[in-house]
Order: structure tokens, then C-alpha cells, then sequence
């Protein structure tokens, strides 16, 4: 799949508003905040089993009630359509 020019990234990130650019891993990233672990851990759980389905994986960490999320496409060398279709995908799943 082919990375995201400038004008394609810039399309995709109007459709994910809650989204920001990391222009040094050429990827989009997102923090959430949960009401604690529990929630936070059952939000990754969600995403886990969406990301397994596409095939496509986050680079994601949490603490307590965060979960930060960074998607790329490694075999791409950077930004593709697939993060953005995840991305769009995890905003499904967050409370």
C-alpha cells in the first residue's frame, strides 16, 4: 500500500479531528483518557481484536487510565490509507 502524500494526509486527518501528525515516525497519533484501568484496558481489548481483524497492528502503551496509540505502516515506510481506516475504526470503539 502507498504512503500518503501531503495533500491525502492532510484530507485524512480533517476526517479525524482528535488526531495529530508525528512527522518524524511519518504516522498519526491520539491519546484517550479513560474513568480508570479497567475501562482503559477493555478500549485496548477492542482494538486489539479490531487491529488482529485488519491485520494491522498499533504501536500503543497505556498507564492506569490512558491509552496513547500511534499508527504507521511499517512495510510503507510511513502514513498509509490503512492507519487511517483504523484510526477511524478505534474512534468506533472508544466510549
Amino acid at each position: 500500500m502507498p504512503k500518503l502524500d501531503t495533500a491525502g494526509r492532510e484530507a485524512a486527518l480533517k476526517e479525524l479531528s482528535d488526531w495529530t501528525f508525528d512527522a518524524e515516525r511519518d504516522a498519526i497519533k491520539r491519546s484517550f483518557k479513560f474513568r480508570d484501568f479497567n475501562e482503559a484496558f477493555g478500549f485496548m481489548t477492542r482494538v486489539a481484536l479490531a487491529a488482529e481483524s485488519a491485520n494491522h497492528h498499533p504501536d500503543w502503551s497505556n498507564v492506569w487510565n490512558r491509552v496513547d496509540i500511534v499508527l504507521t505502516t511499517h512495510d510503507a515506510g510511513g502514513l498509509t490509507r490503512r492507519d487511517v481506516d483504523l484510526a477511524k475504526t478505534i474512534e468506533t470503539l472508544a466510549p
